[in-house]
């Protein structure tokens, strides 16, 4: 199983970045996809969490509003779309895959598999 994220750069506050994570080795629509992020110097957190059949979604109270996760099932990617970025949003940005019950959704310790990270900057 491998998770392949990329997207990640430096764009000026109040644009817009796509991340991607492409998954392989597992069955579309079996597996949840996560998205975290970790700044420098903080733990890293949950942004988005992506439903098993992709239908449902969940976001950080920090991104709601301004962040849009979607899966293409045919390419077996799931894709982060970040708008009205602010430099709060600047960290290494991780995807996920795994199994977790719904009450742990947010523990990256619930997540298996793991992307090997993409930085976004956000600055000026």
């Amino acid at each position: 199983v491998q998770l392949q994220a990329s997207g990640g750069g430096l764009v000026q506050p109040g644009g817009s970045l796509k991340l991607s994570c492409t998954v392989s080795g597992l069955t579309s629509n079996s597996y949840t996809v996560a998205w975290f992020r970790q700044a420098p110097g903080k733990e890293r957190e949950g942004v988005s969490v992506s439903g098993r059949n992709g239908g449902m979604a969940w976001y950080a109270g920090s991104v709601k509003g301004r962040f849009t996760v979607s899966r293409d099932r045919a390419k077996n990617t799931v894709y982060l779309q970040m708008n009205s970025l602010e430099a709060d949003d600047t960290a290494v940005y991780f995807c996920a895959a795994g199994t977790p019950i719904l009450s742990s959704q947010w523990e990256s310790r619930s997540y298996r598999y793991w992307g090997q990270g993409t930085l976004v900057t956000v600055s000026s």
